[in-house]
């Protein structure tokens, strides 16, 4: 696989989170899944680098409570007292929104491709999970759109901010995954014990999140998005259901309905029938070859 076809990887990666979340980690403790899948990779990545600007800082504070530190804990909220199907289908109005951020911060315009393919692939979303027969939890439905807005944000303003033309893309990612993880550490000791112990599975579990499921999820992730439009990444968005729904047939034995199977193809439609033609094809236009 070429370097720059590592965008699709991201959404890849965290369609494989909640499989190892039920599966390897302590039962109960969201906000320490969230830290240490931020705070180690962002430490890592920008070890022994310099600091940036003060007003670049505060962005990256910014985008990395968007992008990270406030996603994770309002996601971890919304999956705590929601369905996960119904999370997922929160999170299939993303594009929807990027479309409408993208129209105000970025000034572009909104094709009629690009519209369809996010009311298709969201489509294929409901298609994809089942809805609950039981009345919803008021604040975990809040909390999934925040956390979906949260993202869509974060998307936009690193889109329309870019970032120091001095700071490789491996280090600017780092900082967003330090940020992120800095804004929920002191929210996770607060309000969350820590586990009386962990396990070999449960460390596992553990550096998979912090290293594929963040560290390189998201370095991927922001190359995507230097290369591409904001409507076109977050359409890639669709593929972590679809990750979902396949670990759990192979692995947890879940069937696949007829429906399910037409909500697949309704997402992968609306990814392939965007207008703009993703980029990673193209080895001369993407920026991870000065990366790392």
């Amino acid at each position: 696989m070429k370097l720059n076809n590592f965008a699709f990887l991201a959404p890849c990666i965290w369609g494989t989170t909640y499989f190892v979340t039920t599966e390897f980690l302590p039962p109960d403790r969201p906000l320490l899944a969230a830290v240490v899948r931020a705070l180690p990779a962002g430490l890592i990545l920008i070890s022994g680098q310099k600091l940036p600007s003060i007003s670049w800082l505060l962005r990256l504070f910014v985008l990395g409570s968007l992008n990270i530190g406030l996603f994770f804990v309002l996601l971890f909220v919304a999956a705590y007292r929601l369905p996960g199907g119904l999370v997922a289908l929160v999170g299939s109005f993303q594009p929807l929104i990027v479309i409408l951020l993208s129209f105000f911060l970025l000034t572009r315009s909104v094709t009629r491709k690009q519209l369809i393919a996010a009311v298709v692939g969201g489509i294929g979303v409901v298609l994809l999970i089942s809805l609950p027969d039981k009345p919803l939890d008021t604040l975990g439905v809040i909390a999934a759109l925040l956390a979906t807005t949260s993202m869509a944000s974060g998307l936009v303003l690193t889109k329309k901010w870019g970032r120091p033309s001095d700071m490789k893309l491996i280090t600017f990612t780092g900082w967003q995954l330090f940020c992120g993880g800095i804004i929920i550490l002191p929210i996770q000791i607060i309000f969350e014990s820590f586990p009386h112990s962990i396990s070999m599975i449960n460390l596992a579990g553990y550096f998979y999140l912090a290293i594929p499921g963040s560290l390189l999820a998201y370095f991927a992730w922001f190359a995507g998005v230097e290369a591409n439009s904001p409507v076109a990444m977050s359409l890639l968005g669709f593929i972590s259901p679809i990750v979902a729904l396949l670990l759990g047939f192979v692995f947890l034995s879940q069937g696949l309905s007829a429906a399910q199977v037409v909500g697949a193809v309704l997402i992968f439609s609306a990814i392939l029938g965007a207008q703009e033609k993703i980029r990673f094809m193209h080895r001369s236009k993407s920026p991870l070859h000065n990366s790392l």
